[in-house]
């Protein structure tokens, strides 16, 4: 353990016990840099500062070598090649450039998505615009557990099909859909499958091979990394995916996306990455614990119901709806206590009930009354504790 992590770990820890407030439930939105992050990415604003693309001397070299390293960390991750990671500002950027990107690239072929009516808004207002550019969108509906059909999907597909894209987990639920049957069926009829894993990885195991995913976006504040750094994969055999940039100026990361690279911000994702390959086994164990806990106890006072597959879902989210509560106003009352949203980030100025909710069948009633409590590394026993005797009093 270096003397950076040490000495943060007992600050933190001391911090901890002094139960500063609010306590942050919301790990779903962002997550804290971790302090082996900050420390990764420290020297690359100072000592080796270099431009990437600079090819005549050190500190492009420093640089690139750099760049490089966090290729290697994020294809570890998701069990992918170094040279099919593609380096972006942040997963809305890998949802424009895979769905715009194929649209574009795949035109002679047909013009119909496939996607799911509980996707990202970075997914579905994708979509939403290239139907005005001609594209034919088919929005699967969910069932109850936030779970699309696997016959309905299948049965959906088209001779003029091009694109298959559902998410890994749900944002707001936490719901994990069936990825593997999701990719046997697109691999069956030749159709490219892309999923969004903004919410999973990091989380869980993710196999872009095992899984037929021939397209993936994620993004580094999600698991630990800096904001405004994220990455895609693009599958380069069986199938090789084409996609025509969003970008362009500068030939960057083979063309795909033009731009001098945010080396900081990918050193900070490549660590995050690494970090989350060797510690997700025990911060998954941790975190279920804590989550069950939470759950359970407030399903006792009866007034509490889960929203969301139980058996197919993130280790950390719980999306409960309180009856007879309205989540607005329960939010308020203990606004300088708890951070915690009622749904996506993306969409917390909307006073509209959730649409992924609503989609799962929820009343207004229920659906306005839904908080997501998202866990993470740094969440305690003592956090916990303080939640449930504090919603339990209300």
């Amino acid at each position: 353990m270096n003397y950076f992590y040490a000495h943060w770990l007992i600050f933190n820890s001391s911090f901890l016990q002094m139960l500063t407030l609010p306590v942050y439930l919301d790990y779903n939105a962002t997550t804290p840099c971790d302090p082996r992050v900050v420390e990764a990415i420290l020297p690359f604003f100072t000592r080796q500062f270099g431009n990437a693309a600079s090819t005549t001397h050190v500190y492009g070299w420093q640089a690139a070598e750099a760049v490089q390293l966090a290729r290697e960390q994020i294809a570890a991750l998701i069990n992918a090649e170094p040279g099919e990671i593609y380096f972006t500002s942040g997963a809305t950027e890998s949802d424009n450039l895979a769905i715009k990107g194929v649209f574009s690239m795949y035109s002679g072929k047909g013009n119909h998505i496939i996607t799911a009516a509980t996707e990202h808004k970075a997914v579905l207002d994708t979509c939403a615009h290239l139907e005005k550019a001609g594209a034919n969108i088919t929005y699967l509906p969910v069932n109850a557990d936030g779970l699309i059909n696997l016959q309905q999907l299948e049965a959906s597909i088209r001779h003029d099909t091009i694109l298959i894209s559902i998410m890994y987990a749900n944002n707001e639920t936490g719901v994990l859909q069936p990825i593997k049957e999701i990719g046997a069926i697109a691999k069956k009829h030749n159709i490219i499958f892309f999923t969004d894993a903004t919410q999973a990885a990091g989380k869980i195991p993710i196999d872009v091979i095992n899984d037929n995913i021939d397209l993936l976006a994620l993004s580094a504040h999600k698991f630990y990394g800096p904001k405004g750094c994220g990455a895609i994969y693009v599958r380069r055999k069986s199938p090789r995916v084409k996609l025509t940039p969003l970008i362009d100026g500068g030939g960057h990361e083979k063309g795909i996306r033009s731009g001098t690279l945010n080396v900081p911000g990918i050193v900070g994702l490549g660590k995050a990455a690494s970090l989350a390959n060797a510690e997700m086994l025990a911060d998954t164990g941790r975190i279920i614990a804590l989550k069950e806990h939470l759950e359970q106890s407030l399903l006792q006072t009866g007034n509490v119901i889960i929203n969301g597959s139980s058996d197919h879902r993130l280790p950390n989210t719980s999306n409960l709806s309180f009856i007879n509560t309205n989540s607005g106003v329960l939010m308020r009352t203990f606004t300088k206590d708890l951070a915690v949203s009622s749904g996506s980030a993306c969409t917390s100025a909307l006073m509209e009930p959730s649409y992924v909710l609503k989609a799962m069948g929820l009343s207004d009633e229920l659906a306005y009354g839904s908080i997501r409590f998202s866990l993470g590394r740094f969440t305690t026993p003592e956090e916990i504790d303080y939640v449930i005797e504090k919603l339990k009093n209300i």
